[in-house]
């Protein structure tokens, strides 16, 4: 009861956190304006179409998360796959990255595949993809230096808190302290009924972690990954030609604001509701794009993601156990 008490307690801050930041974005904000040209000025052909990349990207990292189960000598059905991956995108909506877990457990559920192999898997791939987006992110500081600085001058707390994180003693104590404990814990009680399963937990991480090594389509993985942040990407850049002030930017500008609006969307909030809209509004207003309209712009586009991962998830959520019954 008290664990149900303290998730319910984080959902509530974090969505109370998303809620102010998308407060102070759209506070004072002319909301018949607003609403004027979304209704008249935007060409929802290309939301459309970002959508469609967004499933495709989502359908790629499907059957790279098969291609890393393999290895541990299982191999999921496609479908249950992709409405676990898609569960666990509409569960970060209620609570940022519970939606890891939820997959995870989604899976093994039907697929009787040890959870915590699955979860050293998913880890991997949380790796894969942080490798990827610090590569996305140099290649735009090589690119657009002077829009970066730009950013950096215009958000002096973004790079304070960067490097408060990374040179925080507090951190680096609680890393350092976390592994001597663990050694201490197995040595000390390695013999106990309790830390016998513990250790078999960790084990079974770590296969699902090093799995990358042993998978025998190690390209094929490498083209998933890039397909998937392709498709990140597109669906960002296609939606800059729904709007008039945002279809002229060049591709350098969309990825610039695409790599700002990936830093939104993995801070600790539902969706990157609020976060993600402050990041993207600062990456347009760095290439001329009012506020004014830079608003309008994350305003549709969060709203559009957002509304087909809760849509596509909900459907997951039902036909999982349906499918899944039937075929019983």
């Amino acid at each position: 009861m008290k664990k149900k008490i303290l998730d319910i307690a984080k959902a509530l801050i974090f969505l109370a956190l998303g809620i102010f930041l998308f407060w102070l974005v759209y506070r004072g904000q002319d909301i018949d304006r607003i609403k004027s040209v979304l209704k008249n000025s935007v060409d929802y052909r290309w939301i459309w179409f970002s959508l469609f990349l967004g499933l495709l990207s989502h359908i790629s990292r499907t059957l790279r998360w098969v291609i890393l189960i393999k290895p541990l000598g299982k191999k999921p059905r496609k479908l249950n796959t992709f409405f676990a991956v898609m569960i666990g995108y509409l569960m970060n909506l209620a609570l940022p990255r519970l939606g890891e877990v939820s997959r995870c457990g989604a899976l093994s559920k039907y697929e009787n595949i040890s959870m915590s192999k699955l979860l050293g898997t998913v880890v991997l791939e949380r790796f894969v993809d942080v490798i990827m987006l610090l590569l996305l992110t140099l290649f735009v500081f090589v690119t657009q230096f002077d829009k970066m600085l730009l950013f950096l001058h215009h958000n002096p707390e973004v790079e304070d808190k960067v490097l408060a994180v990374l040179t925080s003693p507090v951190l680096i104590g609680a890393v350092i302290f976390g592994i001597a404990a663990l050694i201490i814990f197995r040595k000390k009680y390695g013999h106990l009924p309790a830390a016998k399963k513990f250790n078999e937990v960790l084990s079974n991480f770590g296969e699902g972690f090093r799995s990358f090594k042993t998978m025998d389509n190690k390209l094929t993985f490498v083209f998933h990954t890039v397909f998937i942040w392709g498709m990140y990407f597109l669906m960002s850049y296609v939606s800059f030609q729904a709007f008039e002030f945002t279809s002229g930017l060049p591709i350098l500008a969309g990825m610039t604001v695409f790599v700002l609006g990936s830093y939104g969307m993995v801070a600790p909030v539902q969706g990157g509701i609020g976060a993600w809209h402050v990041m993207t509004i600062e990456g347009l207003a760095l290439y001329g794009v009012a506020k004014s309209n830079g608003v309008i712009f994350a305003f549709l586009v969060h709203a559009a993601q957002t509304s087909m991962m809760l849509i596509v998830g909900l459907i997951s959520l039902w036909a999982l156990p349906f499918i899944n019954r039937r075929r019983a």
